[in-house]
């Protein structure tokens, strides 16, 4: 990482505000762009966007504005579409004499500076403001007094000769049309683009008898977002099934694809699932934005006595190591992030997954497909003859592949897999369940650990405020010990979409497997004495764990009774 005066890192590091390793960790190396490096401090919490957007006006000399109130309803410039300022994420302000106030969000982008002087012929007095406000501006400044959706809406009405209705689904040919106009077009890339600008990991879009809803699942919970009218539900599904290369005529059996697209300078990937239902085929896309993600175990929300145990158990030369917790708890990007560390030219790692997420530089993935015979089993029987140091096992489903992966532990490998189980000493019970003999198990397990994702504190509307008594109980702390403690809390912003929130962090059980734990899985043991040992070993469950967090002041006691309640 090159660090000089008029460097992203020089310009952070000097204004004391970030560290040299948190710079080092956020940008991996040199060829990350200062805007994506940018955006993951923001979304990993490191520095709020407001106090990056004025140390970089401070070195630029561009003052940074907010616009919440700002209005610019009938500056129209000639030149400067609606496209260009939503593309580039600029937006004019102010127009005297020859002198043009524009917003930008990026100060690094000089080619758009260039772009706008070029095309207007005018001077440029030019201000920093947070991309969302920019946005809205611009959705103000374009608006009619209607959403964006609403005139868009209004003008799939005028563009098409008749009336659109569900009963079209039939007329493959003219779903096709349909989906093909340029206003479908735009109502579906809104849809996307909105999803992306709220960081959402999922869109959702479901046909109900008389309506058709879109919601975006953002931070691990799902949010009603405005939806377009129930006539245009064939025509907008039939559009997502085209950018996936699906079958259109096929809407009686389930369909999987994929979506590659440019969206905000971001290319992101999307996996597309439909589902034939009552009243229409739901859709639901999976949002991997892989130049946003980050797979480093630093930034997971590991306590430092567990990151240092965890690193321990994934640098072993074998044995199994297991990650539980259901789905959506983040188990996938802390095996990726695992293997990541430990990644090196003398290391070859292969992985079977189902289906692969993300791709991983220097890792041999594959991709399984049951309708070929392609199974967890069968895939990992030939992985082991192209001679592997570490193998990671998406889900161990069945008796088959527990048997496959223990018996690769015991001949030398290292194997990390995944487990649906509520915590971790779950994980022994069920693969005795499965039929696994004891002994085996024993003598392959390394440590299980448990996770779940939870909510962190939006930084812009954080607040402090004293805990009741039923929160202090809640957490188990003696009457009179919580006294003076403060916790925090989001009001709820434009910057979190009004949830206080904004991100997650992991909360972990970390079972360690030694000689007193193996004991107990020798004489089959129940995993409530597995989990009681361990306790008494200095185990943490996720629930205090949890708890931990809440009075490190980075989420609240609801936020991890919602991810523990089934504990």
């Amino acid at each position: 990482m090159t660090v000089t005066e008029n460097t992203l890192p020089g310009i952070l590091i000097s204004s004391g505000k970030v560290t040299a390793q948190t710079l080092k960790t956020v940008m991996q190396d040199e060829g990350v762009h200062p805007q994506t490096a940018c955006q993951r401090l923001i979304d990993l919490g490191f520095i709020s966007e407001e106090d990056l957007l004025k140390i970089l006006g401070d070195h630029f000399g561009y003052p940074y504005i907010s616009l919440k109130n700002h209005q610019n309803k009938n500056l129209f410039i000639d030149g400067l579409s609606e496209n260009f300022m939503r593309e580039a994420k600029f937006a004019p302000l102010d127009l005297q004499d020859s002198t043009l106030s524009v917003a930008i969000s990026n100060p690094f982008d000089e080619n758009t500076l260039e772009a706008i002087k070029m095309v207007t012929d005018f001077n440029l007095d030019v201000h920093l403001a947070k991309e969302g406000e920019i946005a809205d501006l611009v959705e103000n400044l374009f608006s009619t007094g209607s959403s964006s959706m609403e005139r868009l809406i209004e003008n799939i009405g005028k563009d098409d000769e008749g009336e659109i209705s569900v009963e079209d689904e039939g007329d493959v040919d003219h779903l096709k049309d349909l989906a093909s106009e340029a206003p479908v077009i735009r109502l579906v890339n809104m849809i996307i683009s909105r999803a992306i600008e709220l960081q959402a990991s999922d869109i959702h879009l479901e046909p109900f008898e008389k309506s058709f809803h879109i919601r975006y699942r953002i931070d691990g919970v799902l949010h009603d977002m405005e939806s377009p009218p129930k006539n245009l539900q064939a025509a907008v599904i039939s559009r997502l099934k085209i950018m996936s290369k699906l079958n259109i005529a096929e809407r009686r059996l389930p369909q999987d694809g994929r979506i590659k697209l440019r969206v905000m300078g971001k290319e992101i990937d999307f996996r597309v699932s439909t589902l034939p239902t009552l009243y229409g085929e739901s859709v639901v896309m999976r949002i991997l934005d892989s130049e946003s993600i980050t797979f480093d175990l630093n930034i997971l929300g590991f306590p430092k006595d567990k990151l240092t145990s965890f690193e321990d158990l994934i640098r072993r030369p074998y044995g199994i190591i297991l990650v539980t917790g259901p789905t959506g708890s983040g188990k996938t990007t802390t095996l990726y992030s695992a293997m990541n560390t430990i990644n090196s030219p003398e290391k070859k790692i292969i992985t079977v997954e189902d289906p692969v997420e993300y791709q991983l530089h220097g890792v041999n993935q594959i991709h399984v497909k049951p309708s070929i015979g392609l199974t967890f089993a069968s895939a990992l029987r030939s992985i082991l003859r192209q001679d592997p140091d570490v193998v990671m096992i998406g889900e161990i489903r069945d008796a088959e592949t527990a048997e496959i992966a223990i018996h690769a532990a015991l001949t030398g490998h290292l194997v990390f897999s995944t487990l649906h189980t509520n915590d971790a000493a779950g994980a022994v019970t069920r693969l005795l369940e499965m039929g696994m003999e004891n002994y085996l198990v024993s003598s392959s397990l390394l440590g299980i650990m448990a996770q779940r994702l939870v909510r962190v504190i939006c930084p812009q509307c954080r607040e402090e405020f004293s805990p009741t008594e039923e929160m202090l109980q809640e957490m188990e702390i003696p009457p009179g010990e919580g006294a003076d403690m403060q916790l925090a809390r989001g009001r709820g912003c434009e910057h979190c979409a009004g949830t206080g929130y904004r991100g997650r962090s992991g909360i972990y059980e970390l079972l360690m497997i030694n000689d007193d734990i193996r004991h107990l899985i020798l004489s089959q043991a129940d995993s409530k004495a597995i989990k009681d040992k361990a306790r008494e070993q200095g185990m943490q469950t996720l629930r205090e764990a949890g708890w931990e967090k809440v009075r490190s002041q980075s989420t609240t006691t609801s936020e991890v009774i919602r991810v523990t309640q089934v504990e």
